[in-house]
């Protein structure tokens, strides 16, 4: 079965879902199935992360949907992220053959420097020191990102980019890599639209890869499916007030996200390509900026190479 999405291109020349299933925060008891209802509805970028702890039960549901002939591993992009404790060079290697060997496959279609700042490696996701502050590590992202190069030379990953790296990080890796990223996720809603980093990219050719989960949020920030403005643009297009947020991130050009275990919602998130936003609700929408970041990884906000502690975007 085809799919209805639309494909970017990167600049290595190969072609990317824009639209694909986010699977952070999914246990590892929901989502084999919602992976399986994806793959049934049309998705076929599926978004992991080490750290998230499920890339063997994501595996199980690829491996099902490949046996039972609804894909073949080529319609499938897998996309997985390097963990900030494996960032020296000689972890680099053995850290994507152990999400390979988790998910079941010999490659990625693309991985990701998951954050630019290095923790300690001693065995831990999240390690701490005696005082139970943050445990740094002083890897430069330069240095891991050669050895991400050379993972795509030796095809365990067909593309490779970053995640949550600002405007100078970015300058400062196009200056010293071999291979520029295909990519940078970030976090990018109504509430933080990261125009100027979301243009930044599009001029140096990397594609924005948003996710539109607001992790951080806290129970009394403001609800944006609440807001009556989305709700009337959701009416006007008899659309789910999501299904207009989704829609106003593609339509942007943002590789979209969206996490959902529970079926329908993920067959509802999928039913945007039947109505495009308009000049003047994309402008609507766009008004909702507020430089909403709830920061993630606060602990961390003292590392030289944390991407939000000084600078503009």
């Amino acid at each position: 079965m085809a799919s209805k999405v639309p494909f970017v291109k990167f600049n290595n020349g190969e072609k990317f879902p824009i639209f694909g299933l986010g699977t952070w925060k999914s246990k590892p008891g929901e989502v084999t199935q919602a992976v399986k209802d994806a793959i049934d509805v049309g998705y076929r970028h599926i978004d992991c992360a080490h750290v998230y702890g499920n890339e063997t039960e994501v595996g199980e549901a690829i491996r099902a949907k490949i046996e039972d002939g609804t894909v073949k591993r080529e319609d499938l992009y897998i996309t997985s992220k390097l963990w900030n404790t494996m960032h020296r060079p000689d972890l680099v290697e053995p850290a994507i053959r152990t999400t390979l060997k988790h998910l079941g496959l010999e490659y990625l279609d693309l991985y990701l420097i998951h954050w630019p700042f290095a923790l300690k490696e001693d065995g831990e996701l999240f390690p701490v020191d005696a005082d139970g502050k943050t445990s740094y590590s002083d890897v430069d992202y330069l240095d891991t990102w050669k050895s991400m190069e050379e993972l795509q030379r030796k095809g365990l990953a067909k593309s490779i980019g970053v995640s949550n790296f600002n405007k100078k990080q970015l300058e400062h890796l196009l200056e010293n890599c071999q291979i520029p990223p295909v990519t940078n996720q970030i976090e990018v809603h109504p509430y933080l639209n990261q125009t100027k980093l979301i243009e930044f990219c599009k001029s140096k050719n990397i594609v924005p890869l948003g996710s539109p989960d607001r992790p951080w949020a806290k129970p009394d920030d403001p609800q944006l499916l609440e807001d009556p403005k989305i709700k009337a643009i959701a009416e006007k297009y008899q659309k789910t007030p999501a299904q207009v947020v989704l829609k106003y991130q593609v339509q942007r050009g943002c590789i979209t996200i969206p996490k959902s275990v529970n079926k329908s919602r993920i067959q509802q998130n999928f039913d945007i390509w039947d109505f495009e936003l308009n000049d003047e609700d994309i402008g609507l929408i766009n008004s909702f900026d507020c430089n909403g970041r709830i920061c993630p990884y606060p602990d961390a906000l003292t590392h030289k190479d944390h991407p939000f502690a000084n600078d503009e975007y």
